[in-house]
């Protein structure tokens, strides 16, 4: 198997928009999303277009496609983004098969490291539902460091809900070698 990592292109925008549009209750729920706050197609195309086109020091979000023998499984976001600071990561494996295979590890250490480079970072930060065991497990194994818990509406696409708090810095990281 070849997994690989790219950057987002126009023609991938559809595939994040149908991961989050088409995902069923029990997955938003899961991963602390509420259905209400999705925006419309065409509004969220606008939003992903407009980030897409800025250069890295202006962006305010990035997206990394994440491919296995070619084909899309999944992709990795970072936002809240201030350019030689820091980010918010978060990590996506779209088909509910390809989940707890190993895979997300891979690719979020691969997602850390060009994150790291491209934005100039000095540290990264994400904030997954605590009742959503997968990221935070990936998150623990990958070297982030759990910070604590608490109660916050983590994104402008969540629900009010208890997050677990993981950072990891620049100075910590050690990238997975083959």
């Amino acid at each position: 198997m070849n997994a690989h990592i790219r950057d987002i292109e126009p023609k991938d925008f559809q595939l994040v928009l149908d991961y989050f549009l088409k995902a069923t209750d029990a997955h938003l729920l899961k991963m602390g999303v509420d259905k209400s706050k999705l925006p419309k197609q065409e509004e969220w195309l606008d939003l992903l277009m407009t980030d897409y086109q800025r250069p890295s020091s202006e962006k305010q979000a990035h997206y990394l496609m994440w491919e296995l023998d070619g084909t899309p499984i999944g992709h990795s976001s970072i936002n809240k983004l201030t350019y030689g600071e820091e980010g918010y990561i978060h990590l996506h494996v779209w088909n509910p098969l390809s989940r707890k295979s190993g895979l997300g590890s891979y690719f979020i250490s691969e997602s850390i490291s060009r994150y790291f480079e491209q934005f100039n970072l000095k540290q990264i930060r994400c904030e997954p539902n605590a009742q959503n065991e997968s990221p935070n497990k990936t998150l623990a194994k990958t070297g982030f460091e759990f910070t604590g818990s608490r109660e916050t509406i983590p994104g402008w696409i969540n629900f009010h809900q208890k997050v677990n708090s993981w950072l990891l810095s620049k100075e910590k990281w050690k990238p997975e070698t083959d």
